[in-house]
């Protein structure tokens, strides 16, 4: 039996949407705890002996002077102008990521959370303006469009549903879509009047930006670097919020898959330094690792965990320091500002979800990912009422009073905890409506004759699912036992293959298990599946070409579904391998015997004696 190593993850999913890994979890859990810290101490200090202290340190003013040149900024003008743009630049890789190779490059799979999302914009919004239909208010409506991400991802963690791993992907591709939304307000609707001048500098550097990428690589990230920063200053000097200088940079920055040239010449490399080490060897070795992943990629790694622990929790520091006292909370509850922040978030946020999907699913417009219910976006729907980052920093550059900007951090705060209590309220609801059963004991996931790859007729007594992967020789061994259980059953059996690749102990069985999705688009998934382990010590992506051919297919449309259509196949794969990792599915093959796992030895005789007392 082939199982992962002690140190279990599973790398299949890129690393910002790999939200299954132990290591990433811990990392987006103390990120929001950190988060959660720093709003708890900023609403104590201001609200302690030592208030004007704080408000003494937002006010510091903070200069540069290069010659006769003078620049200065408060300390919180510093962080929510300044070191905010780094965190709408790492929004923006996201974006750009998902978009180009991620969950939204699936139309039918993307569909249901990108509606979604835009009426978790628009109903909150509109929810706001009933409570503030006029007057300078009703301007704020933007602080209550916008998720916070950190929190979302951090609540689902203490709430811990049964099964969250695809909400927790369908919420992340949510608050993407979101965050657009948020960013587009901004730069339309929270930017002061336009300066002419500058902003043909802005369009200038755009161009720019966009012509980085035909650079040598070792020049790009200079070059996008102080490109970034004249950026920044241009935008600030047009009067459009710098901050989105670091979305403008982020969208120009090219995202690609790996592809094995580059992936092959590191491997080179890396050998030559390793049978004679030198600096010359190590420099290019370090260059040719570097350059066989994207800098989008890259760029995520590096500065993701600085805007994690630093910027964001110092955005928390300098914004959530709301006074609590008797006369200002008295005031909140009286004030239609902070009641429509409230219900904008927690109401709009929850109906304007859940509608969506709901209708999305009721018209097939769209589709939710297998496994995914109603009731759990129900639960997402509203955890996404947590708004924080996006909607305090509205809260700065919408109201300008700073009563009424107290009153409307009063109704942040509020409404995100009411959104986690109805979040958690929803789920452990659910849970008792549908008790939990133990993992991995029962097949998660119905066998779906649309779907699945069955050998047999659909509507069988019998059916035995089988979760492996091509590279696995037990898996082989097991495919050659099944051989013989349906010629004792025939008709009365239908064998079902899902994927479940174990990259760490099999590193070419991801790709050959794209390989066959690939075949399967032209009804040749069973061929394929037959040279694919026929072959299994030669799965190198030039083999497979080969066994394509072999197998039937056109070679032409092979190379296409692999290549161009990959986020098809891809999609495919990891669905079955997500639900694998949900029943906590670690070794290959794993068998269930009508509906059931079985557990014992998996040759002839035992599965046939296991189908028979199913029957």
């Amino acid at each position: 039996m082939s199982e992962l190593p002690a140190q279990r993850g599973f790398p299949l999913l890129p690393a910002r949407l790999n939200r299954g890994s132990k290591a990433t979890k811990t990392t987006d859990n103390t990120a929001a705890a950190l988060l959660l810290a720093f709003t708890v101490f900023a609403i104590l200090w201001a609200n302690s002996p030592w208030a004007q202290s704080y408000s003494d340190f937002l006010d510091t003013h903070l200069g540069v002077t290069v010659g006769v040149h003078h620049f200065e900024m408060t300390v919180k003008h510093l962080v929510n102008d300044g070191l905010m743009t780094f965190f709408f630049f790492i929004v923006g890789l996201e974006v750009t990521r998902e978009f180009s190779i991620g969950e939204l490059t699936d139309r039918s799979r993307a569909a249901v959370p990108v509606v979604a999302a835009a009426a978790g914009l628009m109903i909150p919004a509109a929810v706001f303006l009933l409570f503030n239909p006029t007057g300078e208010d009703a301007h704020a409506w933007g602080v209550v469009i916008s998720t916070d991400t950190a929190f979302l991802v951090g609540a689902l963690a203490i709430i811990k549903p049964k099964f969250p791993a695809r909400v927790r992907i369908f919420l992340l591709t949510l608050a993407v879509v979101d965050d657009v939304g948020a960013l587009v307000a901004i730069a339309l609707f929270y930017s002061d009047s336009i300066q002419v001048g500058p902003l043909i500098v802005a369009v200038t550097l755009l161009i720019a930006l966009a012509l980085v990428r035909f650079l040598p690589p070792g020049m790009r990230g200079p070059a996008y670097a102080v490109c970034g920063v004249a950026l920044w200053i241009a935008l600030y000097l047009a009067g459009i919020h710098p901050t989105l200088a670091g979305v403008a940079v982020a969208l120009l920055i090219p995202v690609f898959t790996p592809e094995r040239g580059p992936v092959e010449r590191a491997v080179h490399q890396i050998r030559a330094f390793r049978q004679s080490p030198n600096s010359q060897y190590a420099r290019a070795a370090s260059r040719s690792l570097r350059d066989s992943i994207s800098i989008n990629e890259r760029l995520q790694t590096t500065v993701g965990p600085t805007v994690s622990f630093v910027v964001l929790p110092l955005f928390a520091l300098v914004n959530a320091g709301v006074r609590l006292d008797e006369e200002s909370l008295s005031t909140a509850l009286q004030s239609p500002l902070t009641w429509g922040i409230v219900a904008g978030l927690v109401i709009g946020k929850f109906v304007g979800i859940t509608g969506a999907t709901w209708f999305m699913r009721r018209t097939r417009l769209g589709e939710l990912a297998p496994g995914l219910t109603l009731r759990r976006v129900a639960g997402g729907a509203a955890l996404s009422g947590i708004g924080f980052t996006i909607s305090l920093f509205i809260v700065d550059i919408a109201i300008f009073e700073p009563d009424r900007q107290d009153q409307a951090r009063i109704g942040v705060l509020a409404a995100s905890m009411i959104a986690f209590a109805l979040g958690w309220t929803i789920f452990r609801v659910t849970d008792w409506l549908s008790p939990p059963e133990p993992v991995g004991l029962k097949l998660l996931r119905p066998v779906d004759p649309e779907r699945d790859h069955i050998r047999g007729s659909d509507d069988a007594p019998l059916t035995l699912v089988e979760y492996g992967d091509f590279e696995c020789p037990f898996c082989s061994r097991a495919t050659g036992a099944i051989d013989e259980v349906r010629a004792h059953f025939g008709d009365e059996l239908r064998y079902v293959w899902r994927h479940f690749p174990l990259e760490r102990a099999h590193p070419r069985a991801f790709d050959a298990a794209r390989a066959s999705e690939a075949a399967a688009l032209q009804g040749r998934f069973w061929e394929m599946a037959c040279e694919l382990f026929e072959h299994q010590d030669d799965l190198e992506w030039a083999d497979m070409y080969r066994y394509a051919v072999t197998a039937g297919c056109d070679i032409e449309q092979f190379d296409q579904d692999v290549r161009v259509h990959s986020s098809k196949v891809l999609h495919r794969v990891t669905d079955d391998a997500e639900d694998a990792e949900e029943m906590d599915l670690n070794a290959t093959p794993t068998v269930f015997v009508n509906g059931k796992r079985h557990i014992g030895p998996w040759d002839a005789a035992s599965l046939i004696r296991a189908l028979e007392q199913g029957r």
